[in-house]
């Protein structure tokens, strides 16, 4: 249960830099207040996590979902570069996550 709860906080990680990237500074209210949201609720999750986790493993793998997440997400709904290197990138990210998840 702790590592679907991570990969959701993970997931909530992506919403909150997105809705951070959209806020433009703060500017936005919606947006602000959905990155506030996303951000209680993506380290609440973690926090519940670490309960039967180990901090470094959790941390990586919270960290490395909310990074190629992100990073996806930008370049399908935010217009950013889409270059070979980027996505093997991204997949050595994945790799990282899916290894510490089986070794763990």
């Amino acid at each position: 249960m702790a590592w679907i709860v991570l990969v959701l906080a993970g997931v909530l990680e992506v919403a909150m830099a997105l809705s951070l990237k959209l806020s433009n500074g703060f500017t936005h209210l919606w947006w602000a207040l959905s990155f506030l949201v996303t951000a209680v609720l993506s380290f609440g999750l973690l926090s519940y996590a670490l309960k039967s986790l180990e901090v470094g493993t959790a941390y990586a793998v919270w960290t490395g979902v909310g990074a190629a997440g992100t990073a996806i997400l930008g370049m399908i709904a935010m217009g950013d570069e889409v270059s070979l290197p980027r996505l093997i990138s991204i997949a050595l990210i994945l790799a990282g996550v899916i290894g510490l998840r089986t070794l763990a």
